[in-house]
């Protein structure tokens, strides 16, 4: 197509006729325009002209041979998009006239072009889908016939395809593979476009059947493609693409089809043909319907293990492709129907020469994924085996676990081997891409161990711990480091998943652990996550603990083990924190001089914090203080440093960390079982929380820092975070604060209304809202807060969703904790309840999820508060149309849940003015949708209203109203994701 003349100003389609001009005129601004909004412009005309009565005439002039490739590729898309979708528009009488029309048009563009001979076979598929089986009973047959004269196969010239007419000589041999090919095509696009296109299931049942009966038509002529000496390869290969489609309609494995797989194995042995033969037999032999078709299954083993010879040659050559498709189809074979082939008891050998050969696919030479790319495409075959095995009989598990398990024990050799670290020489030359990956690779080989130990048990972990003791006892042949790593990462990757407590093997493995020479840094952090593994081990054994914590101690020091070194001391803090008294000292000094040191990243200072804060705990009372404020006082020096700095974004990002790391730790900073035990004195009589004497120590620091950074959203959500952390962990024990921690709340949101200060105010209400003793500051945080976000409502709330999602939340954890702040003259509840309705409108999932947690919230104290009953009997009716206008045509799908929530609650405590509501509003005319009659909105409204006590019930006739209301009701596919 030729561009047009720049200087040509682009014509106003909207007011064009529907031309095949004017379509090609679209079509040439479509493709050659460069204004985007032009382009936008054509291409939305062009859809509307596809959907058009019109189309059906305009497309036709459209595919005449005079036209340019893209104008008749437009012409043969909008022909497919009338029968797929307007079917229903086209006369009976000219079904079979269409039908000519295509396959007189397919022999046509039989040579090309590729894009518009497809699109036409795409078309007559659709056609033939709507008129199978009743008007056009043998559609494949018909196909077959009209492209495949009876002469193929014969010797004479037409043995390289099939044609519709043709000349003679060389002319007609052209147009004989023309055809074949445009045949190979429709038959290859019919079942895709079956796939693909919506059909009620008794529909798409009925063509299942009619198309799988058409197989007899379609697999002579593929084996008599695929079994051509001197075949064109182009034609093979398309033949091989076609079977691939077919076998989606789970045709039958035997017989006929057998030998056609058969044929497929033999094009193996063409290195053209090679990669659509793995496909078509992987395809193939995937199906679940194959294991029907058990004799074929067995014979298909020779096959596959005849390909062995050819995988080990690939192996050795370094030839990727060949092992990787080899592998994929043992795979295919022994994975699909492993428990089919294990029950074939007299084929056993068979199939464990097949388990074998899987076996040294996993074990490729070279390492993943710089050197091979095959062995991970095992990995989930061996935990389909083990689970095959494990759910026979246990007569039946004991024959096969005695064939199997010298092959598990060999799998686990075989994993070790491809889990081991190159040369660091080697290993630094790979792309960033290439590490990340083998990690990757590394984890599922630790997820098929887990598996394997299920086969192994603990004679697994011994023959791990004996084979890691012979390596570090011999001194004269000191082992590779990675033959070290690779043994230590097996016992970590069981321990980490496996109860290995009552394991004989560990107090040895322990005791080895100090023993290894940590030459790098790989090595390094797997002692670090063995030893992290076995924390749970080390609670029950904490004479052991001396062994190795000193390692994870001096790994601390060291950035390049951060993250293995932190987490390890985390879990082992978390898990043996009673136990950790002797070593306290040497933890913390350690951990005091890394965060001084800034040794680790933000991420891993929290998580060595949040480990403190598990030792600390677990230190006797007197200690914990003294302890905490060591810990923290260089950090609350920095930070006082950095309150009284003018601000900027080094110290921001500073500040943030610091707060992080005080968050961070009195999450897990939770000392109040000691106080448990003392006798005849409360918590807060004994002696104050630690936490909260460090709290009110830093408080004036706190607020300097928000003065400075109260429009800061980040830096004020991280002072948040210190106090809701605390409140969470300490509860009551948090009550000295309550009272000032209310006011500067109040004082930080009056100045920078901030939804992480809402949050805290919930939190708040949720713990102190029902003490006597702290009603009375909650309550004029609550009043504060409501009357400033009111404010904002009054201005336009629509840039504040966050704030609307959190002043919800809020209002409906006061409503559920201590309802009688409702009571109070100083609560407008009218004006809360109008809040909640244009919340239930925000177009944020979130925000209108937390309006309808309000509404449940309120509408059960309609009875007890009277402010609230007042303000629903007045303004039901409001809430009720809201509620229906969104399920009926705006709310998002997984809205229609929270809604129906909502209209449970108000049937259930007010149903007479539910009915008056609903009543009213669903007698409007197109209200909630011009979609829904009268008598279907009478029929929601008495089913909803019969409801008071099965919530799923109403959740059920809320979504099919709704889905009434979008004339989506019915629609295949949609009920079920909705």
């Amino acid at each position: 197509m030729e561009p047009p003349d720049s200087s040509v100003q682009s014509p106003d389609l909207v007011s064009l006729e529907l031309t095949v001009e004017n379509v090609e005129t679209a079509l040439q601004q479509l493709y050659y325009d460069p204004d985007m909004e032009h382009k936008n412009v054509a291409q939305k005309w062009l859809t509307q002209a596809q959907t058009s009565p019109q189309a059906w005439q305009f497309c036709w002039p459209l595919l005449s041979p005079d036209k340019l490739p893209e104008i008749q590729f437009f012409g043969a898309s909008t022909l497919h998009t009338k029968i797929a979708r307007h079917w229903a528009d086209l006369p009976t009488d000219q079904h079979e006239t269409l039908k000519m029309q295509l396959l007189s048009h397919i022999s046509h563009f039989s040579s090309g072009p590729k894009m518009v001979l497809t699109r036409l076979c795409v078309a007559l598929a659709s056609l033939a889908l709507h008129t199978m089986p009743q008007a056009w009973p043998q559609a494949v047959t018909d196909m077959v016939r009209v492209f495949q004269p009876e002469k193929v196969g014969d010797q004479g010239g037409s043995q390289d395809g099939a044609g519709v007419g043709g000349g003679d000589g060389a002319e007609e041999e052209v147009n004989t593979h023309a055809h074949c090919l445009a045949l190979l095509e429709l038959l290859t696009v019919l079942p895709e476009e079956f796939q693909s296109c919506r059909l009620p299931q008794t529909r798409r049942a009925q063509l299942r059947e009619a198309l799988a009966g058409e197989w007899t038509a379609v697999c002579p002529l593929l084996r008599q493609l695929l079994q051509r000496q001197e075949g064109n390869n182009q034609v093979k290969e398309r033949a091989l693409r076609c079977l691939s489609s077919w076998v989606g309609l789970d045709v039958p494995l035997h017989g006929e089809s057998e030998g056609l797989l058969q044929d497929c194995f033999a094009a193996l042995s063409d290195p053209e043909l090679f990669d659509s033969a793995v496909e078509t037999i992987v395809s193939s032999i995937s199906q679940p319907d194959c294991q029907r078709y058990t004799d074929a299954l067995v014979n298909l083993m020779p096959l596959v293990l005849g390909l062995h010879d050819q995988l080990k040659a690939a192996a050795r050559d370094g030839d990727m492709e060949t092992s990787h498709g080899i592998c994929r189809i043992a795979v295919a074979l022994g994975e699909t129907h492993s428990r089919t082939l294990l029950e074939q008891v007299e084929h056993w050998q068979g199939y464990l020469a097949l388990v074998n050969m899987i076996l040294f696919c996993t074990g490729i030479p070279g390492h993943y994924p710089v050197n091979e790319t095959t062995s991970s495409l095992t990995l989930t075959f061996w935990y389909t085996l083990q689970d095959d095995i494990l759910s026979f009989e246990e007569d039946k598990q004991v024959v096969y676990l005695q064939v199997y398990r010298p092959v598990y024990f060999q799998l686990v050799d075989v994993l070790l081997h491809k889990a081991h670290f190159p040369s660091e020489q080697d290993y630094t030359s790979w792309s960033s891409d290439d590490k990340e990956q083998f990690r990757i690779y590394r984890v599922d080989i630790s997820d098929t161990l887990m598996y394997v130990y299920e086969i192994l048990g603990a004679e697994l972990l011994s023959n791990l711990y004996d084979r890691l003791g012979r390596l570090l006892m011999d001194t004269e042949r000191p082992a590779a480091w990675q033959d070290t790593e690779a043994l230590l990462f097996g016992f970590q990757a069981i321990a980490e998943t496996i109860d290995v407590n009552y394991s004989d093997v560990i107090p040895g493995l322990i005791g080895l652990i100090p023993r290894i020479s940590i030459s790098n840094i790989q090595l390094a952090d797997t002692v670090m996550y063995t030893i992290g593994s076995l924390a749970e081990w080390l609670a029950d054994h904490p004479v052991m603990l001396g062994s190795v914590l000193p390692m994870v101690l001096q790994g601390l020091v060291k950035a390049e083990l951060s993250v293995s070194s932190v987490s390890t001391l985390k879990r082992i803090c978390r898990e043996c924190r009673h136990d950790l008294a002797p070593y306290a000292h040497d933890i913390m000094t350690v951990s005091q001089d890394v965060l001084v040191k800034e040794i680790h990243k933000s991420s891993q200072c929290m998580w060595l914090m949040q480990g403190l804060g598990f030792l600390l705990s677990a230190l006797p009372m007197e200690e914990i203080l003294g302890s905490l404020t060591t810990l923290i006082t260089p950090h609350i020096q920095r930070l006082d440093t950095l309150a009284h700095q003018e601000p900027s974004p080094t110290a921001k990002l500073s500040i943030i960390h610091i707060l992080g790391m005080l968050s961070s730790l009195f999450t897990t900073l939770d000392s109040r079982r000691q106080d448990e035990g003392s006798e005849g004195t409360t918590p807060s009589q004994a002696r104050p929380n630690p936490v909260v004497v460090v709290l009110q120590e830093v408080f004036t620091l706190i607020q300097t820092i928000l003065s400075k950074w109260l429009s800061d959203s980040e830096v004020v959500e991280a002072v948040c975070g210190v106090f809701e952390r605390s409140v969470k962990t300490l509860l009551n024990d948090f009550a000295p604060m309550v009272k000032q921690l209310s006011e500067m709340l109040g004082q930080i949101y009056i100045a920078f209304p901030q939804a992480s200060a809402l949050n805290l105010t919930r939190q708040m209400v949720h713990i102190f809202a029902g003490e006597k003793d702290h009603f009375s500051p909650i309550q004029a945080l609550i009043e504060l807060v409501t009357s400033t976000t009111l404010s904002i409502f009054q201005q336009g709330p629509r840039e504040h969703p966050d704030i609307v999602e959190s002043f919800m939340q809020l209002h409906a954890q006061a409503l559920k904790r201590k309802p009688d702040l409702y009571l109070s003259d100083h609560q407008d509840v009218k004006a809360l309840f109008y809040c909640g309705v244009l919340s239930l409108k925000f177009p944020e999932t979130p925000t209108a999820k937390s309006a309808c947690m309000f509404f449940m919230e309120l509408v059960c104290h309609c009875g007890d508060i009277p402010p609230i009953g007042q303000v629903l009997q007045r303004d039901g009716k409001l809430l009720i149309h809201t509620i229906l206008e969104t399920v009926g045509s705006q709310s998002l799908c997984c809205l229609t849940e929270h809604f129906s929530e909502v209209l449970f609650c108000l049937n259930r405590h007010c149903p007479a003015l539910l009915a008056q509501w609903l009543k009213e509003g669903l007698h409007v005319p197109g209200f909630p949708s011009a979609q829904v009659s009268m008598e279907q909105k009478d029929t929601f409204s008495q089913q909803l209203l019969g409801e008071q006590t099965n919530k799923r019930r109403v959740k059920e006739i809320v979504k099919e109203f709704s889905l009434l209301c979008r004339g989506l009701q019915g629609t295949t596919g949609y009920s079920a994701d909705y």
